[in-house]
């Protein structure tokens, strides 16, 4: 009898000993956007479960700052709780959100992060745990130039090429405010969808001065963000001054060729009416002699 007794209470004991064991483990939730685009700020939500317990005393949480990722200077890093004192929606665990910036020369694929957590004191404990976090370059980059512009019409035509790997929606092209160039009418032009290694044309009217011109150029990638990016082109009147020549001499030629028509067709109406006119005295001339 003394013997189940025994093998009783040191069940009891143990199972107290273990559930006075402080036992921390973490997960990461969720990642947003997924995937992740380098150079754009990520939020990550990460689980820690084991927090109820009170033998866990004072636990902290924390995001470590490696590459590729890195924290805003006011972005906190550590999380810092009593154990068995977090009773936030009623819940066991403790979330943990953070908001990161990726490096802009991140690679596309799996990259990898680390969180710390653990007990903080005189028995203190830390673990480290790697996750992953999923990157993908969705962003847009293009070649940019002048592929037209006539001085006599003032008509520009700007070619864009989507040089990235990502097709894009909605792209507009904008000419902001600057000193060497004058839009008349509408700055923004909208063309539309364009895809990876695609060309497009924008049409714009303005008078324009040589120099640098500022190009801003915006667009829907394929994650649904809005994205924004400016480019700079040269413009050099010298390039498309014989153009201009052309279509004014082009001008010249059709107003003359016009009026050497309409004198071509003056002279033969000329002709013919004196001709009328001379067969109609004529032919009264030979009426009056028969009347004689």
């Amino acid at each position: 009898m003394k013997k189940y007794i025994l093998t009783i209470l040191v069940a009891l004991f143990s199972l107290a000993f273990a559930s006075a064991v402080c036992n921390l483990d973490a997960t990461l939730v969720n990642q947003d956007p997924y995937p992740a685009v380098p150079g754009d700020y990520l939020k990550l939500v990460f689980q820690l479960t084991g927090v109820d317990n009170p033998e866990c005393g004072t636990v902290s949480f924390e995001l470590l700052e490696k590459y590729p990722i890195f924290f805003d200077p006011e972005e906190p890093r550590k999380i810092q709780i009593s154990a068995g004192t977090y009773q936030r929606d009623y819940s066991s665990y403790l979330m943990a959100p953070y908001k990161i910036r990726i490096d802009e020369d991140t690679l596309d694929g799996e990259n990898q992060i680390e969180v710390k957590f653990g007990k903080v004191g005189v028995d203190s404990s830390q673990e480290l745990k790697t996750f992953y976090f999923e990157v993908e370059d969705l962003r847009a980059d293009f070649e940019i130039h002048i592929d037209k512009y006539s001085f006599t019409t003032k008509e520009l035509t700007l070619e864009i090429l989507n040089i990235a790997k990502s097709d894009i929606e909605a792209l507009t092209i904008e000419i902001p405010k600057q000193d060497n160039i004058e839009i008349s009418g509408s700055n923004r032009v909208v063309v539309g969808d364009l895809d990876s290694n695609e060309y497009t044309t924008a049409d714009f009217k303005a008078d324009i001065e040589d120099g640098e011109i500022s190009i801003k150029i915006l667009y829907t990638d394929q994650s649904g963000a809005r994205r924004e990016l400016t480019k700079s082109i040269n413009f050099d009147s010298s390039y498309f001054a014989a153009t201009g020549d052309a279509q004014s001499l082009s001008t010249v030629y059709y107003i003359i060729g016009l009026v050497l028509l309409a004198l071509v067709i003056w002279w033969f109406w000329r002709k013919r009416k004196k001709r009328h006119v001379a067969n109609h005295e004529h032919h009264m001339k030979r009426r009056g002699h028969a009347r004689l």
